[in-house]
């Protein structure tokens, strides 16, 4: 059987970024406006006054310094706090399938592949802009690719569980190719009127395209040694968003419908699952940590990717083992160790191992070893 590689990269990236300090300036400013309107309701107790942020906060508690997003301005006003954008029409290529298509072009140009060459595509992310028709068959449409398509959701992990999906699809001749692609507006669930996770989440698409080894056409290329995924049910990472909202509108809030976290269980809980797999995972093929020359981290938070470092690797993140994109894309879900490899990986030389690794919401936690091979 063909060994099955990853033959090409792309990421769309947002045209506009937003600096901590902007982000604080609205959040403080809506803050100031809460607390001045509740004044007589804080002083009796009946209403609690909110916290101000800071820009030094964020970074201490994240690494973020920035993120890119669709819609600056509607950020950032503090009577909205949630981006603006427009609805289009059924006819119109909806936002996601646009920045798919913009990533998996670059994708196809770096494969040295043409959309009649992919058999297949598979759109993951945390969250799709509608439950049907599937994102996957309007990029799969739009780009004039033949075959199938389907979406995949396990939030922060769908990339790398796209990724053995698309894997074993391959294995049992099913395709030859697939174009795995992961459009995350993550602005458009999070709750920027929240302290702890104003800052937390930016906007981006990654797309990769994986095949069978015979059927590349690229010189320089990663082999996928394994893959290996779990999940352990939590809801300590929620969004409570669905289509039985509208049966029950007194019980659900806004909030419950955005991005929730308990950071601290988070923290504490997933930062051990996620070292535990990798090193097991490692383990099977006779791999020692210290023998990767690279490991693409889930871009969520510069603390946690830190503890991973020390627990498996013993050493700190440095930008030529464990580099980071946390600082100026944030964390962007599946998108980021996706990112990550996308731009740290032309260095590698043959026979080079890396990890490919995400974990979050779920919990969920997915590993893919790869190797630098030369065809």
């Amino acid at each position: 059987m063909s060994r099955i590689v990853i033959s090409g990269t792309g990421v769309y990236t947002p045209p506009f970024s937003i600096s901590n300090e902007e982000l604080v300036l609205s959040f403080n400013t809506f803050v100031q406006k809460h607390n001045n309107e509740h004044r007589d309701a804080i002083a009796d107790g009946s209403c609690q006054a909110l916290a101000g942020s800071s820009a030094e906060f964020i970074e201490r508690a994240s690494g973020i310094k920035s993120r890119f997003v669709i819609d600056r301005l509607g950020v950032l006003d503090p009577e909205r706090m949630c981006p603006q954008l427009p609805k289009r029409t059924v006819n119109e290529p909806s936002i996601q399938c646009e920045i798919s298509v913009a990533a998996a072009q670059e994708a196809l140009q770096s494969a040295g592949k043409n959309p009649q060459d992919i058999d297949a595509v598979i759109v993951a992310c945390s969250n799709m802009e509608r439950p049907y028709p599937a994102m996957a068959v309007e990029v799969q449409e739009a780009l004039g690719i033949s075959g199938f398509a389907f979406d995949m959701n396990i939030a922060c992990s769908s990339a790398t569980f796209a990724i053995q999906t698309a894997v074993d699809s391959i294995f049992r001749g099913n395709a030859r190719a697939i174009l795995m692609v992961n459009p995350e507006i993550c602005s458009g669930h999070l709750n920027f009127r929240d302290r702890d996770s104003h800052f937390i989440f930016g906007d981006v698409c990654t797309a990769m395209v994986l095949e069978r080894e015979d059927y590349c056409c690229k010189k320089a290329v990663f082999e996928i040694v394994g893959t290996k995924l779990a999940t352990k049910f939590s809801t300590n990472i929620y969004n409570g968003f669905g289509f039985l909202n509208r049966t029950r509108p007194a019980q659900d809030t806004e909030k419950n419908r955005l991005f929730v976290q308990e950071g601290r269980k988070v923290f504490k809980e997933v930062i051990p699952l996620a070292t535990e797999v990798i090193r097991n995972h490692l383990a099977e093929y006779n791999i020692n940590p210290t023998d990767l020359k690279r490991v693409w981290l889930h871009q969520a938070n510069l603390n946690m990717n830190q503890l991973i470092c020390k627990k498996l690797l013993g050493t700190e993140i440095t930008d030529d083992v464990t580099p980071t994109i946390l600082d100026t894309y944030a964390n962007t879900a599946s998108a980021g160790s996706i990112i990550c490899f996308h731009k740290h990986h032309a260095d590698l030389q043959e026979h080079d191992l890396g990890v490919i690794c995400s974990f979050g919401a779920g919990y969920s936690v997915g590993n893919i070893i790869v190797r630098r091979i030369a065809l």
